[in-house]
């Protein structure tokens, strides 16, 4: 009984009038519009601010098009602190920041996932990247030129951003199987990119009617989202009491045929976590390695992330010169010629 109120309690309250709603398909469905949906609006609440670079510092070039849109035919007289020399670092140093406190976010709002309801978590996110992606742009209308307002804003941002990925990946994860995992991730994986384009398209038309509308009129269409997904989004099979054994979720049933303890056996051993997991594999491979040649072996997991890391940061780096000498250029045709073969290195 106490199981069953529990069960009833995490319902999304949308959806707790229909009692007799069991088909799984319909939940499915129902599932991936919303995931969909939500991280669409991560991403586009997300692109808003290389679109409005060109509004804040004047000497910012936009390298979308549709940032252009409106910054040809304006006076782009820029805002304060963005419009003076140092202009394009306040930018680049507001977008590491943010960078940073996503990274670090994503590791926490993993963990926090796994202990609350992902419905709650991904609607928090939502709602709360609404609201400091919208406070970002009320610097336009309260004539705010203070720097740290619009960093302290984004870093919060954020933090708050971090939490879509995790929690959408999980909820998906709950409600398909192994066998039509891919299928299915390739296809609803499109977000991304609807919500860079859905993103720049929004904020380049409201530039005209000045750039605070840019960051105002997403974040609403982000906190409605956020409404929705909180009242419809059931974030796994059992919450809405599916038996999975009967549908398409559970596709390896077949695979355990005996239960891995005997009725009555406890648990002598508890899970071990991150760090001694980590242990034990580097011990693994010391011992690995001093019984046989070393070339034999495949590098180890922190071998992969510092090659990763340093040829991230190479490629980066020479990117971003490239693209600072053709700014400089007249001659949009010769840097082009000339930087074909940095840009078939980096590729």
């Amino acid at each position: 009984m106490a199981k069953s109120h529990e069960t009833t309690s995490r319902k999304p309250p949308g959806l707790r009038l229909f009692k007799g709603a069991k088909a799984l398909r319909n939940y499915q469905t129902l599932v991936l519009v919303l995931t969909f949906l939500a991280y669409t609006c991560f991403h586009m609440t997300r692109k808003i601010t290389s679109i409005v670079k060109s509004e804040l510092d004047p000497q910012t070039k936009v390298g979308s098009a549709w940032g252009r849109l409106h910054t040809r035919n304006s006076l782009n007289i820029g805002w304060s602190p963005f419009n003076t020399a140092d202009g394009s670092t306040l930018l680049g140093e507001i977008d590491v920041a943010f960078l940073a406190v996503y990274s670090l976010g994503m590791f926490f709002a993993g963990h926090l996932g796994d202990r609350m309801d992902l419905r709650i978590v991904l609607t928090i996110g939502m709602i709360s990247t609404a609201i400091f992606t919208a406070l970002f742009g009320a610097g336009y209308w309260l004539n705010i030129h203070n720097f740290y307002y619009f960093l302290v804003f984004q870093m919060i941002a954020g933090l708050f951003q971090s939490s879509g990925w995790p929690s959408v990946v999980a909820v998906v994860g709950n409600w398909f199987g192994k066998s039509k995992r891919g299928l299915i991730m390739g296809i609803w994986n499109a977000h991304t990119s609807i919500g860079n384009i859905s993103g720049s398209l929004l904020a380049a038309s409201l530039l005209k009617f000045g750039w605070g509308w840019s960051f105002a009129i997403p974040s609403i269409i982000m906190a409605l989202a956020g409404l929705v997904v909180f009242f419809f989004l059931p974030v796994s099979p059992d919450v809405m009491e599916i038996d999975i054994d009967d549908g398409e979720v559970n596709s390896d049933k077949d695979t355990a045929k005996e239960p891995l303890l005997e009725p009555g056996q406890e648990v002598k051993h508890k899970a071990i976590g991150f760090l001694e997991a980590w242990r034990i594999l580097e011990l693994h491979r010391l011992l690995s390695a001093s019984s046989s040649p070393s070339w034999l072996h495949t590098p180890s997991c922190t071998g992969y992330l510092f090659t990763s890391a340093i040829h991230l940061l190479a490629t980066s780096t020479s990117l971003m010169r490239w693209l600072a000498a053709c700014q400089q250029s007249s001659m949009l045709e010769v840097c082009w010629e000339e930087s074909l073969p940095v840009i078939s290195l980096i590729a």
